[in-house]
């Protein structure tokens, strides 16, 4: 009896994390998609500082109001503006603005390549012999996204400037990214999120009101809607969700990030009607390779913990 209730607590426990995994998947390649919508409505930076008020006054709100955390203090607020700056002005203001220009499907294969981006910057910067295995995963994921943009390219359906765009987004990302894990953080991981994204929305403010086109904007249903889907499932649930997966198993959580370009595809088909060629796969073949491959060194010092 007692190795059945184990069994059921197996079952159930492998359940969860299965429903979990896939849920973060799914939310966190709609991204791209919501925004898509939300560009019908509102130009580009003015949709997306939006985003970033809001959510930043949730999380702070949830931060400061209810767990009672600490406000930042003294040189933290420098290191908040400049992470701030990288993680959420730049990298997802030039991606909001690349997004016009290159469709929600590609930009979900370039995102899968953020981890390598990341992995191959901090090993410049720390001056650390950068290994064949890494360059080699790069070259192997660029292919992947310039093979599955090439028929889109042939027809117009994006552009050369979109994807030069995608690429300096993810390069603000990764230098965002090594920022954050080379300084010494005393708040609480949600104070920390929390605000950045309230400071880089405050950093895009004065660029959407500059680049503002009076009667461009229509605050419709598609606005509201996509607005709402990318502050709540994603900003805060997705987040939440790869927090659990994080603390569960931080090595065999990057294995869902492997599903994101996948869902992104097939969403992009579905829901923007977003054509799904023999390209599209081999390049989504290649950039999971590329991912793979990447990440390998990752399985290896979790094997070794």
């Amino acid at each position: 009896m007692g190795s059945f209730f184990y069994y059921c607590r197996f079952v159930k426990n492998n359940t969860t994390y299965l429903l979990t995994g896939l849920s973060f998947s799914m939310l966190w390649a709609s991204a791209s998609i919501a925004g898509k919508f939300g560009l019908n409505s509102a130009e580009p930076l003015l949709f997306f500082t939006i985003r970033f008020l809001i959510a930043g006054v949730i999380l702070l709100a949830y931060a400061h109001a209810i767990k009672k955390y600490r406000v930042p203090t003294g040189k933290e607020w420098l290191r908040l503006s400049i992470f701030g700056a990288f993680n959420t002005a730049l990298y997802l203001g030039i991606f909001i603005v690349a997004l016009q220009f290159i469709t929600a499907g590609i930009t979900a294969l370039a995102i899968a390549l953020n981890p390598l981006f990341i992995s191959l910057l901090s090993s410049l910067l720390n001056k650390r012999k950068v290994k064949w295995m890494e360059w080699g995963s790069i070259t192997l994921g660029l292919a992947g996204v310039l093979l599955a943009s090439y028929p889109l390219l042939q027809h117009e359906s994006i552009s050369i400037a979109g994807l030069l765009l995608l690429g300096l987004s993810m390069i603000t990302y990764s230098v965002g990214a090594v920022y954050y894990a080379g300084q010494k953080w005393m708040l609480e991981r949600v104070t920390i999120n929390g605000w950045q994204v309230l400071l880089g929305g405050l950093m895009t403010a004065p660029f959407a009101l500059f680049m503002h086109q009076p009667g461009s904007n229509q605050f419709d249903s598609y606005f509201w809607l996509s607005l709402l889907w990318l502050v709540v499932p994603v900003s805060i649930v997705a987040v939440n969700l790869w927090l659990i997966l994080l603390k569960a198993d931080a090595v065999k959580a990057s294995i869902w990030l492997y599903l994101c370009p996948i869902f992104g595809l097939m969403l992009s088909a579905l829901l923007l009607n977003e054509p799904l060629t023999i390209y599209t796969w081999l390049g989504t073949a290649l950039v999971l390779g590329a991912v793979f491959i990447g990440q390998q060194k990752n399985y290896a010092a979790g094997q070794s913990r």
